[in-house]
């Protein structure tokens, strides 16, 4: 111990150093190049970079119809730079970009799921906070599940954080559309590519244009030239003219239409998990209020509208005929199957889906959250709610922590309320920025800490929702057999665009000459 390296050390690390250095390497030495050669080795590469910047910038396709050598269009790419390029390169530092934004903070994890080409994808975005104190949602990959069942998906989130690094450690919320699914309770198939909102705006267009609807139908019967088109036009005739058509049709609008702001309200990517709770609490009442009372505004609605358009009047008073036994007797009145099996069954469905989703202990959680909410001066504030919030966090907060958290908490609140550049806040993450901003997130650093945890829960799936709408543009019919692995590498690069811009052509060289073996080195 204390005695100087040996000789035998020394010339052993020499050899280590010179072997590690790959500009002394056999083959470096046997392809050695000169500052020519190297310069327009880097020509080509930049040459390369750019044009894949340029096409996923665009959502334009990469390949052509026929890439052979003597076809007078190769594609976009090789018509660009003539040879296949290094993209690949930048998407990987697209997502070191997006990963390095995290670092080792928690995050939260938005899932949703849509099909392509007969082909179940499911799409992942990360919600997190970022160092400036600003809510982030990054689009990580599409990865395709060959089916839909928890099982299946929990197994391609572990395999995706695994090939990026990640830890599901560091997750504190999870959003799912379908979220049931992951529960382990129902699937999450859809019945259709369309959502509640354009199912609404149907609605309502086939209520205003239903007289037009109805004399579009009677010329397609009486005038049309296919007898299977006459056909259809005649059921669809009769049943326009039903009881059943206008009910049912003024039902769902009703329902639809107390929801209807809901989604729009979750669609917000910057919407914060106490207002979504208000506006949920308020949902979950107006349901209930039209479950008790909103009967007879129905029956008024749909008896007005039967009358307009000369359907079918219905007494509820009257003995029910079933259609499929109209000789036996149902003992019940039309008041039964409409009222009670559909009216009260649809709400009550409706009702229990708000409680299932907000249990009692979810609820818990959220409302402890309102005692963050900084409108009017923090008036919602309250210590004890927040100390039973971060106990909900037993891996982010020890018992020593808790104890001192009651202490600062006294101090933030008092320190907060007398600085007038919070008085204006009124959102949580305008708090959190603020807080940054103005280095209050570091002597109260366990109230940031929970501050961000609040902010990491997810709302909605909005964000993937419309990372699926971004495959529609960059798959098209030109490229329609693109690899799962390529869709999903040109997918982050199309929808997160700032961050695709920031990585440097250095960085992609670079992670070009770590892959493989390189004769030119720079």
């Amino acid at each position: 111990m204390g005695k100087p390296p040996n000789s035998t050390h020394i010339i052993a690390a020499q050899m280590c150093e010179d072997l590690m250095n790959q500009n002394q390497s056999i083959v470096h030495a046997l392809f050695k190049q000169d500052d020519k050669v190297k310069s327009e080795y880097r020509i080509h590469l930049n040459a390369s970079i750019n044009a894949s910047r340029f096409l996923l910038r665009q959502g334009l396709p990469f390949r052509g119809h026929t890439e052979k050598e003597e076809a007078v269009n190769k594609g976009n790419f090789l018509e660009l730079v003539k040879y296949t390029g290094e993209q690949n390169d930048a998407i990987q530092e697209v997502r070191q970009a997006i990963l390095k934004e995290i670092g080792h903070d928690v995050f939260g994890l938005l899932v949703d799921e849509s099909a392509d080409s007969h082909k179940e994808k499911m799409g992942v975005v990360l919600r997190f906070v970022d160092k400036r104190g600003a809510i982030e949602e990054r689009f990580i990959g599409v990865v395709h599940v060959k089916e839909t069942s928890s099982l299946a998906l929990k197994s391609a989130i572990d395999d995706l954080f695994a090939r990026y690094g990640m830890s599901l450690k560091n997750v504190r919320g999870q959003g799912y559309d379908g979220a049931s699914n992951m529960r382990g309770t129902f699937s999450l198939s859809r019945p259709a590519n369309t959502r509640w909102g354009s199912h609404h705006k149907t609605l309502l267009r086939l209520e205003e244009l239903f007289s037009t609807i109805i004399k579009v139908l009677e010329y397609i019967q009486d005038e049309g030239i296919e007898d299977v088109k006459k056909h259809q036009a005649y059921g669809l005739l009769r049943y326009f003219h039903t009881f059943d058509c206008v009910f049912y049709l003024h039902l769902m609008l009703l329902i639809l239409g107390f929801t209807a702001n809901l989604p729009l309200a979750l669609q917000q990517k910057d919407q914060d998990i106490l207002n979504a709770m208000s506006l949920v609490e308020s949902t979950k009442r107006e349901l209930q209020k039209l479950r008790d009372d909103g009967w007879e505004l129905l029956m008024a609605k749909v008896a007005s509208f039967c009358k307009k358009h000369d359907a079918e009047i219905l007494i509820m008073e009257e003995d029910f005929i079933d259609p499929r036994r109209p000789r036996k007797r149902t003992n019940i009145t039309n008041m039964h199957p409409y009222k009670v099996n559909c009216f009260c069954t649809v709400l009550d469905l409706q009702i229990q889906e708000f409680n299932d989703r907000f249990t009692e202990v979810t609820t818990d959680l959220l409302i402890c959250m309102a005692s963050l909410n900084p409108i009017d001066s923090f008036h919602g504030f309250d210590k004890e709610k927040l100390v039973r919030l971060a106990k909900f966090y037993p891996d982010d907060f020890s018992y020593g922590e808790l104890l001192s958290l009651e202490q600062q908490l006294e101090i933030y609140i008092d320190n907060i309320r007398r600085d007038e550049r919070f008085k204006n806040v009124e959102n949580l993450g305008d708090l959190s920025c603020l807080m940054v901003k103005t280095q209050k997130h570091i002597p109260h650093l366990l109230v940031y800490r929970l501050l961000k945890l609040v902010l990491t829960l997810p709302v909605a799936t909005a964000s993937v929702e419309r990372c699926f709408s971004a495959m529609k543009l960059v798959k098209t019919a030109a490229r329609n057999r693109i690899g799962d692995h390529f869709l999903s590498d040109f997918m982050v690069c199309f929808i997160e665009k700032e961050l695709f811009d920031s990585v440097s052509n250095e960085k992609v060289i670079e992670r070009f000459q770590k892959m493989n073996e390189c004769r030119v080195v720079f």
